[in-house]
């Protein structure tokens, strides 16, 4: 496929931006299907206040919220963990160890 630069205007500032060879070549290759909406510095811009905010990245392109942890001690081994629900009294509470082994068994 040939690429062709293009001139966009940023959804954001207003402001016109060129898509370049070397960006649709790198939206290909990603296997993205839409051009960019952002010029370069919005697109930035947007990053950083994504990162900033009460999220966690987790290394990936996927935002999720902050998880509530809460300390238990696991029924089967004894030790010591979170888990990110609040335990119920009368309810056993596994480590990941012992609920993949737990987990297997049903």
């Amino acid at each position: 496929m040939s690429f062709q630069e293009k001139s966009i205007q940023c959804f954001d500032c207003g402001t016109a931006f060129t898509f370049t060879l070397e960006e649709q070549e790198f939206f290909q290759s990603k296997g993205y299907t839409n051009e960019p909406k952002r010029c370069p510095s919005c697109r930035q811009a947007r990053k950083e206040r994504q990162g900033s905010s009460t999220y966690q990245n987790g290394g990936s392109s996927t935002y999720r919220p902050l998880r509530q942890m809460f300390p238990v001690t696991c029924s089967r081994c004894g030790k010591v963990t979170e888990v990110p629900f609040e335990p119920r009294e009368g309810r056993a509470v596994y480590c990941r160890d012992c609920y993949s082994t737990v987990k297997v068994s049903r």
